[in-house]
């Protein structure tokens, strides 16, 4: 939802990974920054409209994604996106800090910074696997982002610590920085970057897109 310069992208994007794109806009004119080669569908109407939703393809869902240019828009198409038919993958831009965290808190997965946008959304979107951010020279020690199953959020740090071979390198938590201590609790949202072992990478990002498994 929301044709802007980030919906434009996203779409644009999304489109060239092979995914098929429906695109959301109350003005048809916004459309244009599509370009010639989109070949996805696009809907002119209000993006938390449900007719418009339907119309758009809802029902068959993968992900949503609500980048429209209002806060209050973007939260209520985002919900109603997840809440009402069901789609996993939901995630809202929203322009203003404080708010994106009030909603990130009620379960509904913000990005606030505007750079950070685009990226932030499709790694959200298309969470799979371990992405590699850098390894030392001998390949054996990487950092990598990972994607962890919601059911760890909630739990500390350093239950991942505890419970797989990775260690905790820093958070990526509403599009800034942090280094966690031990009495840091995962939240939805979080994006993780963890310093692992070359040999153990399938194994951490087994045991992490998977419920925690307590040791006993």
């Amino acid at each position: 939802m929301g044709c802007g310069r980030v919906g434009s992208t996203l779409a644009k994007d999304f489109q060239a990974l092979g995914h098929s794109v429906s695109v959301i806009d109350q003005e048809r004119e916004a459309f244009r920054r599509l370009g010639a080669d989109f070949n996805g569908l696009t809907v002119a109407g209000v993006g938390f409209d449900r007719d418009t939703l339907i119309e758009a393809g809802i029902e068959r869902a993968d992900a949503f994604a609500a980048v429209s240019n209002g806060d209050n828009s973007n939260i209520l198409a985002a919900r109603v996106a997840r809440e009402t038919y069901g789609v996993k993958n939901v995630v809202a831009r929203i322009y203003d800090p404080g708010r994106a965290e009030i909603y990130q808190r009620l379960g509904i997965p913000t990005v606030a910074t505007v750079l950070w946008t685009t990226d932030q959304i499709m790694r959200r979107i298309l969470p799979s696997g371990a992405k590699s951010e850098w390894q030392d020279p001998s390949g054996k020690v990487q950092l990598a982002e990972i994607h962890i199953h919601r059911d760890w959020f909630g739990y500390p740090v350093n239950a991942i610590q505890e419970l797989t071979k990775a260690r905790v390198a820093f958070i990526t938590r509403l599009g800034a920085g942090l280094i966690p201590d031990d009495h840091v609790v995962l939240q939805e949202g979080d994006v993780l970057h963890v310093l692992i072992s070359d040999k153990d990478v399938a194994q951490v990002v087994a045991a992490l897109s998977q419920p925690p498994e307590e040791k006993k």
